[in-house]
């Protein structure tokens, strides 16, 4: 995807689920990864701990690289919280190639919404 491309569906992604959510300002990247997360949980709360906060970010990641078969779905412990396996290297090096690779993953988990909303 190019760059143009890439800030364009990122930006409306952004607006959509600001709207959705009814909140002031636009989400970022880690909002975005948060959301995700307590998505992929399946375990809606009120509050999290700065440390659940952090898994569920994780867990994000975890589920968006899974797609490209960086990590596999190892199951669910005790508490019903998943567990990834880390199976392959990261295609990314720097920060920016990061975030890039994980805006489009993002845009990626959230295109059946974004399409239904059209």
């Amino acid at each position: 995807m190019e760059d143009w491309e890439l800030d364009f569906k990122w930006l409306r992604l952004r607006h959509f689920i600001k709207d959705r959510f009814r909140k002031s300002e636009l989400p970022d990247l880690d909002a975005l990864l948060f959301l995700i997360g307590v998505q992929e949980l399946g375990q809606l709360r009120q509050t999290f701990t700065k440390e659940e906060k952090q898994d569920l970010m994780h867990i994000a990641v975890c589920r968006l690289l899974s797609t490209d078969g960086y990590y596999t779905f190892d199951g669910l412990d005790t508490e019903g919280w998943p567990h990834w396996q880390r199976t392959g290297q990261l295609p990314f090096q720097g920060v920016h190639e990061q975030a890039s690779y994980l805006k489009e993953k993002i845009i990626a988990y959230f295109a059946d919404i974004l399409e239904e909303e059209e």
